[in-house]
């Protein structure tokens, strides 16, 4: 991966209580060795009721805490939503955008996520922006094509001096939270793909530096091989990122590519 330093964010999803998530975060700085932070990025994305304490667990130690969603208006009468500024109040340096739970599970459209994608860059938080197919996407051969338009769509109107403070998470929903996972290579070729996208819709500069991390059902067991690929620059970890343990495992692992 020239030039891009691996990251690996922890999305916990809706889980956790407040003690839960404040003995989490404190665990994972705790146990967060300070060469592997000198090699890698981590963030948090825990639930948002539990941002504040989240972020007040890590202090300041090299962990950064993000949303796992944001609303793509700046404030208003939007019941329920969360702003960017809200965000950055509490301290958080970043958000998720598209989770498939959101885009798949909640019909976030292309549209609207790229509104949340450009609110959150225009308000200064980095963004990772989340595309993947679905099963039956996948099993009628259009995965390319799926993951190309919600890379292009997301990504409409954002500048390629924006590209510096985006990562894009390739997670394929059918290996979300199901134990399957794609191969080692399967998430290397579409990662790949991803990047000639880039390429296509910006330049070959910019491709390179976008970090592609990858997101479907990675463990402490897998993720040697997933991160060893050229083009997977690190993860996006959702029920595995629950015990600190394994999560630092997978933050070694990926620190350890980078060193090699």
């Amino acid at each position: 991966m020239p030039d891009r330093r691996p990251l690996i964010g922890g999305n916990w999803k809706m889980n956790t209580t407040r003690e839960s998530a404040e003995a989490l975060a404190t665990a994972v700085v705790k146990g967060l060795a300070a060469d592997v932070a000198e090699t890698c990025d981590v963030a948090l994305f825990p639930p948002f009721p539990y941002l504040q304490v989240v972020r007040q667990c890590v202090g300041s130690a090299p962990v950064q805490v993000g949303g796992q969603d944001v609303s793509g208006h700046e404030e208003g009468a939007f019941t329920g939503q969360t702003s960017a500024r809200m965000l950055l109040d509490l301290g958080c340096t970043m958000t998720l955008v598209g989770h498939s739970e959101r885009r798949h599970g909640l019909n976030e459209s292309d549209e609207v996520l790229n509104r949340k994608v450009r609110m959150a860059l225009a308000s200064g938080l980095d963004v990772m922006l989340c595309v993947g197919e679905t099963l039956e996407e996948r099993e009628a051969g259009h995965s390319e094509q799926v993951v190309a338009k919600q890379v292009s769509a997301g990504l409409e109107g954002v500048t390629k001096a924006d590209l510096e403070r985006l990562s894009i998470a390739y997670e394929p929903v059918w290996a979300i939270g199901t134990g399957r996972t794609a191969a080692p290579e399967d998430a290397q070729s579409m990662h790949a793909r991803i990047r000639a996208d880039l390429e296509n819709q910006y330049d070959a500069r910019s491709a390179t530096s976008v970090r592609i991390v990858y997101g479907g059902s990675v463990k402490p067991a897998n993720a040697d091989s997933i991160l060893a690929q050229p083009d997977v620059d690190g993860g996006l970890i959702g029920g595995a990122s629950l015990d600190a343990g394994g999560f630092l495992d997978i933050v070694r692992a990926a620190a350890s590519v980078e060193a090699s």
